[in-house]
């Protein structure tokens, strides 16, 4: 039997997990992952990355890698009894702050493939075949037995391990489960068909089912298909979309990933144990996989929990800031089931015929949690909502905001062209935009934050605003708020 110590273990080596762990790994902690797999996934599961996700991904040098693999979607359209009725993207177009304004279609195998090779090469590769077996506090972290036989000292414990999670199991966490009775088959495949296809969420609207059309990487397509009955057979899937689509035919060349689940929505009762214990992703939260917001919430959870660890591992910050997590995590989570349940509700069969019409209105109304852009922490004007990306300089040279920012540390941004002397925390990096060009320093010539001093947290959220005149106090006040929590 042998013992090690790390700073975190992570339960889970789903796309969660190893997100906890490569940002772990950027803020300079020792991490370990289990699974219970013998390696990542394959084919199947969540097939969307959000507009919000793909900011965070340029933040910490993954959308380089990722986005030429996929497909970039931003309208939905409807068709009824074989003909186009309408098509929407505004909720895409209106937008502010981002450069990507689309999902990106990808399937999820994408994340978890890359993200398993980058902890690989930093020798923090995933432990497979490996269960939790028991999980103890000790007075400064916890001690965590693994199946093989090894015992882990670390100070905090994530279960980032799905919807039935061992480490939720361990402590007891309420997670009841409401199940709306909806069934549906889920089927990805290369089809060959004379439908006027283009790269769009297609909702059609039948008298016998709903079908979704969902765009996909490379030859890929994927067929949302909601059932009547538990048990049905493949052909009867492809027999309700080849009804929905008429006159057009449509066949399956290849079939990548076919499956079915019902629709379950819970939010766990509470996101840690003493502040030593932490669930993540699926973990804490289940819903139906309408708006493409499983995989999106689940990595903004890893975004948000992880900087939080680094603050009180690394620079010793008080853990009351790891309460935070839940605070603020936990009502995101809940806004998500609201919005995803109420899309899956909406395409039960309408007496007006118009379930698919109302489920595209369902989408406009939740706009903001679908992009991702309109998730903010609270409501105190600017602080809590998203740093605004846009296109800037440093001498000749174009770049963007999101491109400079660091996930291991605060940003102070300086919007203006004042004369600076602060003593500053090791936590927190200076950017200084010049409102005139520079031959040598950042400069931007429009900017939503002019004349402005702007403390941006690890996960690029506003902590705090304030003028020019007061640039030292925006410091001072966020070091008494956190250091007096």
């Amino acid at each position: 039997m042998s013992t090690q110590r790390v700073d975190v273990i992570i339960i889970g080596a789903g796309p969660v997990g190893l997100m906890c762990a490569y940002l772990g790994q950027i803020c300079g902690l020792r991490t370990m992952i289990i699974d219970k797999s013998p390696g990542p996934l394959e084919v199947g599961r969540a097939d969307a990355l959000n507009a919000r996700t793909l900011q965070l991904f340029e933040l910490v040098n993954l959308f380089k890698e990722l986005y030429p693999l996929g497909k970039p979607c931003n309208t939905s359209s409807v068709w009824s009894n074989g003909r186009f009725t309408s098509r929407q993207s505004t909720w895409w177009n209106e937008l502010e702050g981002c450069l990507h304004k689309h999902f990106l279609m990808l399937g999820q195998s994408y994340v978890e493939k890359l993200l398993s090779e980058i902890l690989e090469e930093r020798k923090a590769g995933v432990n497979r075949l490996t269960i939790v077996e028991n999980i103890e506090f000790l007075r400064d972290g916890c001690v965590t037995s693994l199946s093989n036989g090894e015992i882990i000292q670390s100070s905090y414990v994530i279960g980032a391990d799905g919807s039935r999670s061992k480490v939720r199991s361990l402590f007891n966490i309420p997670f009841d489960i409401i199940r709306p009775q909806l069934i549906w088959a889920v089927i990805d495949g290369i089809i060959d068909t004379d439908f006027p296809k283009v790269p769009e969420i297609i909702t059609f609207q039948t008298d016998t089912s709903d079908v979704a059309w969902i765009p996909r990487e490379g030859e890929i397509d994927r067929f949302y298909v909601r059932m009547d009955k538990k048990d049905f057979s493949m052909e009867e899937v492809i027999g309700k979309i080849n009804h929905a689509i008429k006159p057009h035919t449509l066949k399956f060349k290849e079939v990548v990933w076919f499956s079915q689940f019902s629709v379950k929505e819970s939010v766990a009762e509470k996101f840690h144990v003493n502040k030593k214990v932490f669930l993540a992703g699926d973990a804490c939260h289940i819903h139906s996989v309408n708006g493409g917001q499983g995989l999106n919430t689940g990595l903004a959870d890893a975004f948000n929990l992880m900087w939080k660890l680094n603050m009180v591992i690394n620079f010793n910050a008080p853990t009351e800031l790891l309460q935070t997590y839940e605070d603020e995590r936990r009502p995101i989570a809940q806004s998500v089931i609201k919005a995803s349940g109420d899309l899956v509700r909406s395409t039960k069969y309408s007496n007006k015929g118009t379930h698919a019409e109302d489920y595209v209105k369902t989408v406009q109304k939740y706009a903001g949690s679908i992009t991702g852009m309109g998730i903010r922490y609270g409501d105190q004007g600017i602080s809590g909502s998203r740093i605004f990306d846009f296109k800037m300089y440093k001498g000749s040279i174009e770049t963007r905001l999101y491109s400079i920012l660091n996930y291991s540390h605060f940003t102070l941004l300086i919007f203006g062209d004042i004369e600076l002397s602060l003593d500053i925390p090791e936590f927190v990096k200076i950017i200084q935009i010049y409102s005139q060009k520079q031959s040598t320093h950042f400069w931007a010539d429009n900017t939503p934050y002019e004349d402005k001093a702007i403390l941006v947290r690890p996960d690029s959220y506003i902590e705090s605003c304030t003028s020019l005149e007061n640039v030292e106090s925006i410091l001072f006040d966020y070091l008494a708020r956190i250091y007096a929590i």
